[in-house]
């Protein structure tokens, strides 16, 4: 979607040659540079110089620092993690046509072919951002008032839809937004932070000549591995070492990484160095071998490996409402919610749930995806004419599987069929609550000093910047 006020592309798409690696050489790779129209976070909201840095998001980045590792100076060299969004797998899946679990590994073994350390899947960060979400969703309730209006609450996973809140709408929408951080925020500091420190007690793969720089010894080669095992001993390892790259079904994920605040814990590294959409890297796979062997994606716990691919219950997203909403029945009214029922009003981007309880209705969610729905959400919501607690907003019509990295035809469109592939590829994942996962009760324990500590609100949560916008800022048509 794009607004009548954007009439100046940012920058073009560009083509940008990656340095032959042999066979299977990559000749001419997009940079991706990102049209006014592609990103949903308008109004002149980038800058200058987030221009230059956005355009320094794409596969050159990449293919730098894999090079660089193959150089004889260890002093640049990183580890290199990259991070996949479960909404990018459905993409791979129907673009290879392979099942979800064939796409995964399909995709880990690619990477890993080309010099990638570690693969992760980031739905353990959607874990903590949905969990944090539903707390803090419960306090909001108890403590909403004609006074104190702390509802409806709306969700801050999307960051399209984040941007254009501070930039364009300020206060009082912003005191709106959760404060969880969102799955890319988190899975920054869990690789940059957890991960980090978790390697003084283990090992990871890396280039042979690192011992001497950081104190590892200890080589010991895997079998049939051209990649070699490095025994920490002395220190852990320094976040700004490594590399983290995230897979992400949308441009807008390019501009996330540019605001992530950098935690103490991150030594002024940010949490995620580089964002390729899903679309770049089919691009490279496209040009690349892709005979190589599968692997199975990683965990951040040791030699553990992800034995199946999981989403969360969500059509196209990650899924907040749901299980806040089944969070909130049982929380506020001892309620069990099973089945989530969605009614579609306006369209299907904005539908609606509800409890009753005793012929009233007790909790009223919804969804709104795309800017229009946006657009009309803010009107009533600014009128006082909003009747829901909770609002899953996305700016991207149709969530995030339709996002613009992905399922596009060469003229730049949707790809309709492609995007109804992925729809039932992604139904058929098995979905994971995220009360569940025992590793992430353990990471709240061991990482974050506890549930509700002072380290899981820094880490967890954020704040907002709001700028004070003209009258105009609602009159934009999209």
């Amino acid at each position: 979607m794009k607004c009548e006020h954007c009439t100046r592309k940012v920058s073009g798409r560009g083509l940008a040659s990656v340095p032959s690696r042999g066979k299977g050489e990559f000749h001419k790779l997009a940079d991706a540079k990102i049209f006014l129209s592609d990103c949903l976070a308008c109004d002149s909201c980038v800058t200058a110089e987030e221009g230059v840095q956005l355009s320094q998001q794409n596969a050159k980045d990449f293919f730098r620092v894999l090079n660089l590792n193959k150089k004889c100076d260890t002093s640049k060299h990183k580890v290199l993690v990259v991070s996949v969004c479960p909404q990018s797998l459905p993409y791979f899946a129907a673009k290879f046509n392979l099942s979800v679990t064939e796409a995964s590994r399909r995709l880990c073994g690619f990477l890993k072919s080309l010099g990638v350390h570690y693969v992760f899947d980031t739905t353990i960060a959607a874990d903590f951002s949905i969990l944090e979400s539903q707390k803090e969703f419960v306090r909001r309730y108890r403590q909403h008032s004609e006074e104190e209006r702390t509802l409806p609450m709306l969700t801050s996973a999307c960051p399209g839809w984040v941007r254009y809140a501070e930039r364009v709408l300020g206060r009082p929408i912003t005191a709106h937004l959760c404060t969880a951080k969102s799955p890319q925020q988190v899975m920054g500091s869990l690789v940059k932070d957890y991960f980090a420190r978790q390697q003084v007690r283990g090992g990871f793969p890396i280039c042979p000549g690192w011992s001497q720089r950081f104190g590892w010894a200890t080589l010991s080669p895997k079998a049939g591995s051209k990649q070699t095992r490095m025994e920490c001993w002395c220190s852990n390892l320094s976040p700004e070492k490594i590399f983290h790259v995230i897979v992400a079904p949308c441009y807008d994920k390019k501009l996330e990484a540019l605001q992530e605040g950098s935690l103490p814990t991150l030594h002024g590294s940010r949490g995620t160095d580089c964002v390729l959409t899903s679309g770049e890297i089919a691009q490279i796979m496209e040009q690349g071998d892709l005979s190589v062997k599968d692997a199975a994606i990683d965990t951040l716990f040791g030699d553990l490996k992800e034995d199946k691919v999981t989403r969360h219950d969500g059509a196209s997203s990650d899924g907040h409402l749901a299980h806040i909403f089944r969070h909130a029945a049982k929380e506020l009214f001892n309620e069990d919610v099973e089945e989530v029922t969605y009614r579609a009003l306006r369209n299907k981007d904005f539908q609606e749930v509800t409890l009753e309880k005793n012929g009233e209705v007790v909790l009223r969610f919804a969804v709104a995806y795309g800017f229009r729905n946006i657009q009309n959400m803010i009107l009533k919501l600014k009128k006082g004419k909003f009747p829901y607690h909770f609002v899953e907003v996305l700016a991207c019509a149709g969530g995030c599987l339709n996002g613009r990295g992905q399922a596009q035809t060469p003229e730049g469109h949707a790809d309709k069929a492609l995007l109804r592939q992925m729809e039932g590829i992604y139904a058929d994942i098995p979905v994971r609550r995220p009360e569940s996962s025992a590793h992430v009760q353990g990471l709240y324990q061991e990482w974050l000093e506890g549930i509700n500590s002072p380290k899981a609100r820094e880490v967890l949560h954020t704040t907002y910047q709001s700028q004070e916008r003209g009258a105009h800022s609602l009159d934009i048509k999209w």
